[in-house]
């Protein structure tokens, strides 16, 4: 019996491809380029599963192919914003994603650039990179401490939970919240964290917001201008979720003109490219998406995939179906 055909749209750690190829007809892209949307036209006209990335847009146009082969599209990641799923379902395409697996490694992140930013540490490295840093002075890169700040998290849930218990348990920080559906009180076990019943709510009270729900659809923009103009003037924007939550365009005229303190940012509306004018500002920490960047959840999140395909083909439900 032959075994299924898949494509591995980018190159994956080596012992989940290794997986991959001894249970699959499996196709690498072996120079790691991003494909077209030719390429996922064909991979979806000759293959039984297609693994995308968040690198991938898998559009209405990219998946109206005739006589598709593909049956399954199983995700790497938790996030499937590039990903239409109601295209998807149209043409009988199972979409699964990998929830769970990268919750404290992005948690760990978000902290990463709320200390970044607020300590003015991408500025004092490009200064000594530079040469330019003419030894210790009182004044020098005076910056924000996070401890007994207040934190504001939008989406609360498995990464904002673990990004306000480490900000409450491990810097002393009071915790607001908003998320559109309430969160269960086993699940704020342990943790001080007061509802909202808007966003406006979280950002005129919070020293730090920090981001955490799904991109697309009704989020795209949910940082706009008027909810920017909602923040205080000393407060930091953190963004670890997915770029078109926040409108790039008014964060940049927002920072430029001092109505906010800074931002630090893991994703972008148009990845990879960034806006320019966030590349000139120095109160601002850029990082290439690196959420989910380690080793162990990285190889976590591959094997997540391969759990769903495995799943799929021998008729079960994948675990982590979300169409």
């Amino acid at each position: 019996m032959s075994r299924p055909r898949i494509l591995v749209t980018r190159r994956w750690p080596e012992a989940v491809e290794r997986r991959l190829c001894a249970l699959f007809d499996t196709t690498l892209n072996l120079d790691d380029h991003r494909l077209s949307a030719d390429e996922l036209r064909a991979a979806l006209r000759d293959c039984d599963a297609v693994l995308p990335t968040v690198s991938d847009r898998l559009d209405a146009a990219v998946l109206a192919v005739d006589a598709p082969r593909a049956r399954i599209l199983a995700n790497y990641g938790v996030g499937y914003s590039h990903i239409d799923v109601d295209a998807a379902r149209a043409r009988g395409l199972v979409v699964t994603n990998t929830p769970g697996v990268l919750t404290d490694c992005t948690a760990d992140l978000a902290l990463t650039l709320m200390l970044m930013v607020a300590r003015r540490a991408g500025e004092g490295e490009r200064e000594v990179r530079a040469g330019q840093w003419g030894g210790w002075r009182p004044t020098h890169l005076v910056g924000t401490r996070l401890s007994g700040k207040t934190l504001g998290i939008v989406g609360m849930g498995r990464i904002g939970i673990a990004v306000a218990r480490r900000a409450q348990h491990g810097f002393g920080m009071r915790v607001v919240y908003f998320n559109r559906s309430p969160v269960a009180a086993e699940q704020l076990a342990g943790l001080q964290a007061t509802a909202c019943e808007r966003v406006e709510d979280v950002l005129v009270q919070a020293d730090f917001i920090s981001l955490h729900c799904p991109g697309g659809g009704a989020n795209r923009h949910l940082i706009d201008a008027a909810r920017l103009a909602a923040m205080q003037p000393h407060a930091f924007l953190i963004n670890t979720a997915r770029g078109d939550v926040v409108d790039e365009a008014a964060l940049v005229d927002a920072l430029r003109q001092d109505r906010l303190a800074g931002a630090g940012l893991d994703v972008f509306e148009a990845e990879p490219q960034i806006h320019p004018g966030l590349l000139a500002l120095e109160n601002v920490v850029l990082l290439p998406h690196l959420g989910s960047a380690t080793r162990e959840t990285r190889e976590a999140m591959g094997m997540r995939v391969v759990d769903n395909l495995v799943a799929f083909f021998d008729g079960r439900r994948p675990p982590d179906q979300v169409s």
